[in-house]
């Protein structure tokens, strides 16, 4: 197994994406810090795309992030590392397009979200068990920010009423 550093990050484009462009090299909570990147991630996307072509160029980045996360996984021996974070960035990302555009949202995303990533409850933790490649490092977070999504927008809801 490789122990990645920023030379292992900076070796490949795949490995430095897949790395978070570094930030899943934090010795503190990688997969909460690649997260956080996830808001930068969809504020550039809102900007240049309407929100539909948004999500269609995050379901590309999913896709992408596919191979990189299994060139990275594949490289370090361990499927689905703790530094490999960009299925958290992604996943973020595509959260946000679905809730409200409010801070509150945004924070309680962010909170339910890693709520969700970590406790994987079913199905998430069949594919985080069964699926070691980079479909399944990208999936089981994207089927978190499912749950996720429907929490912030019940929460929304209740407190708009």
């Amino acid at each position: 197994m490789v122990s990645p550093d920023w030379r292992f990050v900076a070796s490949r484009p795949a490995h430095f994406v897949a790395f978070g462009f570094g930030a899943g090299l934090s010795p503190f909570a990688p997969g909460t810090v690649g997260t956080l990147i996830g808001y930068p991630l969809f504020v550039l996307l809102h900007a240049l795309f309407p929100t539909i072509a948004g999500v269609v160029v995050l379901g590309i980045l999913f896709a992408l992030g596919c191979h990189w996360c299994e060139v990275t996984g594949r490289a370090i021996g361990v499927a689905d590392h703790r530094g490999i974070v960009w299925d958290e960035i992604v996943a973020m990302a595509a959260i946000l397009f679905f809730v409200p555009a409010t801070v509150a949202a945004w924070i309680a995303a962010f909170f339910a979200f890693r709520l969700f990533d970590v406790w994987k409850p079913w199905p998430i933790r069949i594919v985080d068990e069964r699926l070691k490649s980079g479909l399944g490092v990208m999936l089981d977070d994207a089927l978190a920010a499912i749950p996720a999504i429907v929490v912030v927008r019940v929460g929304a809801e209740l407190v708009t009423k």
